[in-house]
């Protein structure tokens, strides 16, 4: 029978069976020299510049001889480049190329929704994600926490950039350049005008700015913190919190956001669920890319 025809032996697994063992093979068992070797394109990647060998390879933990024989290889598939002149090396185009097409699949929202969960079960509270959109900062996903007290928010609600923990963010962060600062001024000028015309005695809401200076101090402590927060703010007997995720420009994707009743939710800047919630943020920012 000719060799195309014959059938597998009974101790010969055939070709499906042979790739099934395959697909199920431990993750564990990897490429160890591949491991080795990408840690000379993340300490290139973590680094502000093209560096010498000695230096790259004190930073991937190796020796410079080593070091040499994987960079010889990262040349030749455009993951490195080396300078004819300085001899420092750098990323090379391939490695470009993987970045960018990275970056085009990433979806921040879904990456956010994802973690969301695990979030909840820290932080014992309702969640939220937002974005900005045409008229400010949305809220574009919304879990509740199965004991939390009820919030009356709803999924599209545009949040008032001074008086919400998710405004206050946005406000704080989007800042960082013309363009955004165009948009975000107008929406300031206007809500600090109705909260000057608001009564000073018998309000229920605490921590109002009134006037432009307080606005400011608000916004700054806010970049200081690196998060954002209410009590009171924004409806009596709420408190909330909302950390900033940040993509590869370094521009501000979207908030998360954790808020509950005053009574049961921790508002200290260094408490469970501010803590939960900055580490969650910037985690994110991480995996968009962000430094």
């Amino acid at each position: 029978m000719p060799a195309a025809q014959r059938p597998p032996l009974a101790s010969e697994p055939s070709l499906p069976d042979a790739l099934d063992v395959v697909d199920t093979e431990p993750m564990r068992a990897g490429i160890q020299s591949v491991e080795v070797g990408f840690e000379l394109l993340n300490a290139l990647s973590q680094a502000p510049g093209a560096l010498m060998l000695r230096d790259l390879a004190a930073a991937a933990g190796m020796s410079a001889a080593k070091a040499h024989r994987y960079l010889v290889s990262f040349q030749r598939m455009g993951l490195v480049v080396q300078d004819p002149l300085s001899t420092r090396y750098d990323l090379g185009p391939a490695a470009l190329r993987l970045g960018l097409a990275s970056l085009a699949r990433i979806d921040a929202v879904r990456l956010a929704r994802e973690r969301i969960e695990s979030l909840l079960a820290q932080t014992g509270h309702t969640l939220a994600i937002a974005v900005w959109g045409n008229q400010g900062p949305t809220m574009v996903h919304w879990v509740e926490a199965p004991q939390s007290v009820p919030v009356t928010l709803r999924l599209g609600d545009v949040m008032p950039l001074l008086t919400s923990a998710t405004g206050r963010c946005f406000a704080a962060f989007m800042g960082q350049n013309e363009r955004d600062v165009q948009r975000i001024e107008p929406m300031v000028r206007d809500e600090l005008a109705h909260l000057k015309n608001l009564p000073r005695s018998g309000l229920p809401l605490v921590d109002v700015p009134r006037s432009q200076a307080e606005v400011q101090a608000v916004l700054e402590e806010t970049r200081q913190r690196g998060v954002a927060r209410v009590v009171h703010s924004l409806l009596p007997g709420v408190g909330g919190f909302c950390a900033p995720v940040f993509d590869a420009q370094g521009r501000l994707a979207l908030g998360l956001v954790v808020l509950g009743s005053v009574a049961t939710l921790d508002t200290e800047w260094d408490g469970p669920p501010a803590t939960a919630l900055l580490r969650c943020a910037r985690q994110l920012s991480a995996d968009l890319g962000h430094a």
